[in-house]
């Protein structure tokens, strides 16, 4: 009887395994058979081939977020410590960058599209409790915490990081806005821009004054990701071996009065201060004004001071549609005087 229970008990065992051996290839087998054939749709899916031949990394996967839905154009701004460390009159660089969003005609969508390029980890916290598109800048070897005075040595090597930067993002294929933080922004500028396909770059300028040439400004500029601009921004990177001492908006300068732009075909517009005004030339409509840059301003106290004075003549105007004058930038234009002035470590 042991014998008889045993060898059934085997059998039964046998017969269960013999089934679910069967069950097992059938089931694997149609499993195979159907990711064979997802791989083969994906293979033909252009999204997928994308991201199997292009691994997509951090940057690009913050630049993909925020240039979804604006024609493949992204808002960039490059934000360190002391612009989001307070600074003067209670308020920090990046609240008052950011205020001008909430407060403009048309702006405020446009945060969807920003992103914060943090040089440290303390502006790119701030970015993130913000809750806004951030990346961390890789600067290793290189202390661009603090504030850069105007034409320091600190300063222009951030300014050089930058340029890389932004030159990477073109080559990504990416269209980019670019945008200092002491900019407000009073309106959207895209409906000011030039929507005209050809245009390569559209840059502002300190003043409008065509005879003495063009002073551009390299704090706020449009340029679209093609073959051109790629050679520009590559051309203009690699001139900083050859120019020691030089910011890199002189050197983009002397590339536009040396011809460069025209051997490479560039089709730019410059951009008047009328509608992309600053403190080197103010705008004389608030009916047209789209942004105003605290250019001609040495350190961050003194723009804060003058550009809350502009956001409050803006509160003003929209109260009143009454084209009146900008508070004088007092504070900008006391800060080259400013000997005493030591900026925070």
């Amino acid at each position: 009887m042991p014998l008889c229970n045993d060898s059934s008990r085997n059998l039964a065992v046998a017969v269960a395994l013999f089934f679910a051996g069967v069950l097992y290839f059938s089931f694997s087998t149609h499993s195979i058979s159907d990711h064979i054939s997802d791989l083969l749709h994906n293979t033909n899916t252009p999204q997928q081939v994308k991201t199997i031949e292009f691994p997509q990394d951090e940057l690009e996967a913050v630049l993909e977020s925020a240039a979804a839905g604006n024609n493949n154009t992204v808002i960039i701004a490059l934000v360190n410590r002391a612009y989001v460390e307070e600074a003067g009159e209670g308020r920090t660089m990046l609240d008052l960058f950011l205020e001008s969003f909430w407060e403009g005609e048309g702006t405020l969508p446009l945060l969807d599209h920003l992103v914060l390029v943090a040089t440290d980890h303390t502006a790119y916290d701030r970015c993130r409790f913000k809750r806004l598109h951030c990346y961390k800048m890789d600067i290793k070897g290189v202390d661009l915490e603090g504030e850069k005075v105007y034409m320091s040595a600190d300063f222009i090597e951030m300014m050089w990081r930058r340029t890389h930067f932004l030159l990477d993002v073109l080559s990504r294929g990416y269209h980019i806005l670019f945008t200092d933080t002491d900019v407000l922004w009073l309106r959207t500028p895209f409906s000011r821009l030039s929507n005209n396909g050809s245009l390569d770059m559209q840059i502002s300028v300190d003043q409008n004054n065509v005879e003495a040439g063009h002073a551009i400004n390299t704090g706020f500029f449009h340029v679209r990701s093609n073959n051109k601009t790629f050679s520009l921004f590559n051309k203009w990177y690699d001139m900083r071996l050859n120019s020691p001492g030089m910011k890199e908006q002189d050197v983009l300068q002397k590339l536009l009065d040396t011809g460069f732009f025209n051997q490479l075909g560039l089709n730019v517009n410059f951009l008047n201060t009328t509608e992309f005004s600053g403190f080197c030339q103010d705008s004389t409509d608030m009916g047209v004004v789209t942004t105003v840059h605290a250019n001609c301003c040495r350190h961050i106290p003194a723009k804060i001071f003058d550009l809350t004075l502009v956001l409050s003549d803006w509160k003003s105007y929209k109260t009143s549609h009454v084209n009146n004058k900008w508070s004088p930038h007092h504070k900008c234009g006391g800060s080259w005087k400013d000997n005493d002035y030591v900026p925070k470590p």
